[in-house]
């Protein structure tokens, strides 16, 4: 085992850490902590002030190739095991999680930057998917079906499809790996996964709990490096039978094609860019209450945010007034400090996107009514902003926006604010705001997307089918869904003569 080193520019809040060793600078394959054979690496930095938090190891392709191979040879025994066996190592995991909720939490925020609280949340959602499909492998059964053949007997029963790659981002560090891994793991399939190099330490502290929690060698395997080598290493690899990606739509379909010569099962969850409708009945305060939980959760770096605001003509001065006022009393800072809302953009690229985003907006006519300008404390944070009277052929209304930039225009007709809902390639969630009931399932229906939150922001759970259609993405994540993703049918005709 590679000795886990104590390096000099550790940030001083690492030290509020209770489990010291939840902190992993390594890959963990095969059961154990490796570094790459080159010595390669690369720091992970807090967002929110620029200090180091550690050096993380790079593996190369070839040692990524290791981890598809340890993962490739674990799979038979722990798809032999019972669901309740394995069920039971992931209740371990779950437990082992949650009673590593503030030191999970911590970590996060200083690697990612989200408010404490929110990171504590997350932490409380990633636990929730391992407990739900440590119970849902026990559901994953056999069907019988009518046979249309004389004499035969027609059974359907689901496989685990083996080797599962995972790549998950930097917004939710831990939550994307659950909701991914544990359905693959009790689906009977072993793990090869790549986190963002942005906010490693969040997925290595998971590993460091599935290895306390029992889970065998080999059958989860964290991969740290460069995306470009590792994760083109797991598309290309043939023992590789599924794909499990979130992140941009421009990446997933370069990995979708990247896939296609092996044929590997695909499940992307890609670019969301989600409308918010307001209608006329609607109650103002109501109605911006939800806008503001909809549009700056997670700093606005969410693929749920709600980038397109359309408020009904009547409402719509209104729900401006009040929604400058509350935007204007968010307040900004380290996500470590008490009563953070927002926290700082991931890197630099991010606020150099929003600031051109409100550049176009107002060249184009836009209205700023709070923000536009840069924050006071520099680096990598973003003043809240909202513009008004936003065209459609604006930047902010054609682009996902990832940060704390709400952008609001006005609409007169049902029918026309649906359509301009439904334009462009996006389909992952919208959101509705009306008491009147048949409005909301008539849009429900109209809206071409593959989530609608009605009068509502929190929809999500492990029990709900997650994801979207057009170019967000391909499969679900969640629900029984998730767990079907990574299997095979399989069908057997029995002669009874």
């Amino acid at each position: 085992m590679t000795a886990h080193v104590s390096r000099p520019d550790r940030h001083p809040a690492l030290a509020g850490l209770a489990d010291k060793r939840l902190l992993r600078e390594l890959s963990y394959v095969n059961g154990r902590w490796v570094a790459g054979a080159r010595g390669a690496g690369f720091p992970v930095t807090d967002p929110a002030s620029g200090a180091g938090l550690g050096w993380v190891t790079s593996l190369d392709a070839e040692e990524t190739s290791l981890a598809v191979m340890a993962a490739e040879a674990a799979q038979p025994a722990w798809a032999a095991l019972t669901p309740q066996e394995r069920g039971a190592r992931l209740m371990d995991w779950h437990a082992l999680i949650r009673g590593a909720r503030e030191d999970l939490a911590l970590l996060m925020t200083l690697e990612q930057g989200k408010p404490l609280d929110e990171a504590r949340g997350e932490i409380d959602y990633a636990a929730s998917f391992v407990a739900w499909y440590a119970a849902e492998a026990e559901r994953m059964g056999a069907e019988t079906l009518t046979s249309h053949l004389p004499g035969a007997q027609m059974l359907v029963t689901r496989e685990p499809v083996g080797v599962v790659a995972l790549v998950t981002p930097w917004n939710f560090p831990c939550a994307m790996l659950t909701r991914k891994a544990a359905a693959a793991l009790a689906a009977g399939c072993t793990v090869v996964a790549h986190p963002s190099h942005h906010a490693p330490f969040s997925a290595l502290a998971l590993a460091e709990l599935a290895e306390r929690a029992g889970l065998p060698a080999g059958v989860l395997n964290l991969v740290t490096g460069d995306a470009e080598i590792v994760v083109g290493r797991l598309c290309d690899d043939p023992r590789v039978a599924a794909l499990s990606f979130t992140g941009s739509t421009e990446i997933g379909r370069a990995l979708a094609a990247r896939c296609a010569p092996t044929m590997k099962r695909l499940v992307m969850e890609l670019g969301g860019h989600a409308p918010l409708i307001v209608f006329e009945d609607a109650d103002v305060e109501r109605a911006v209450a939800i806008a503001m939980d909809a549009k700056f959760a997670t700093s606005g770096q969410d693929c749920l945010a709600a980038n397109r605001i359309f408020v009904h003509e009547r409402l719509y001065e209104p729900f401006l007034a009040r929604f400058a006022e509350r935007i204007a009393a968010l307040r900004v800072g380290p996500g470590l400090e008490p009563g953070v809302e927002i926290g700082p953009m991931m890197h630099a690229r991010a606020v150099a996107k929003i600031e051109a985003q409100v550049a176009d907006a107002r060249a184009r006519g836009a209205r700023v009514l709070v923000g536009g300008a840069p924050h006071p404390a520099g680096g990598n944070f973003v003043a809240p902003t909202l513009l008004a009277d936003v065209p459609d052929d604006a930047l902010v209304m054609r682009e996902e926006t990832f940060g704390p930039l709400a952008a609001v225009t006005s609409f007169t007709e049902e029918a026309e604010v649906v359509a301009r809902a439904n334009a462009g390639e996006y389909g992952l969630v919208a959101y509705v705001v009306t008491r009147d009931v048949g409005r909301a399932l008539r849009t429900t229906k109209a809206l071409r997307f593959g989530m609608v939150a009605l009068n509502r922001v929190k929809i999500t759970g492990a029990p709900i089918p997650f994801g979207g259609v057009k170019q967000s993405g391909l499969g679900r994540e969640g629900a029984r869904a998730g767990l079907e993703a990574f299997t095979d049918l399989k069908y057997a005709c029995l002669d009874l003569g």
